[in-house]
């Protein structure tokens, strides 16, 4: 069963102290807390994706042109004012404001 994350409502309406609760997926939400009966909302949690997902792992998985090229991702880095040069991938070598890329300059299989 999943753990959905509840916020306490105080009195003025700001978001108060959070709570875990387990329930059901098909259960309602909570309308008050289960042992002080207060009231109370579900609070949105972003998705936890597993692994190495840090903004360091991140960072280092983008500057790694040879893995991305490898798995199928094109890159492109800012080379100047509306111009941008490709580090990896298929596409245009070069793709500028003057120069703008046309659906046939991509490869995109159908």
């Amino acid at each position: 069963m999943p753990t959905y994350v509840y916020e306490i409502i105080q009195p003025d309406g700001a978001p108060g102290p959070q709570f875990e609760y387990i329930q059901s997926i098909t259960a309602p939400p909570l309308k008050e807390h289960p042992e002080t009966g207060e009231p109370v909302r579900r609070v949105i949690q972003p998705v936890f994706i597993g692994g190495q997902w840090s903004e360091g792992a991140m960072h280092r998985s983008m500057k790694d042109d040879k893995k991305l090229d490898r798995l199928g991702f094109t890159k492109y880095v800012k080379s100047g004012d509306g111009v941008y040069e490709k580090r990896a991938g298929k596409g245009p070598e070069i793709i500028s404001r003057d120069n703008p890329v046309s659906p046939g300059d991509l490869n995109i299989p159908d």
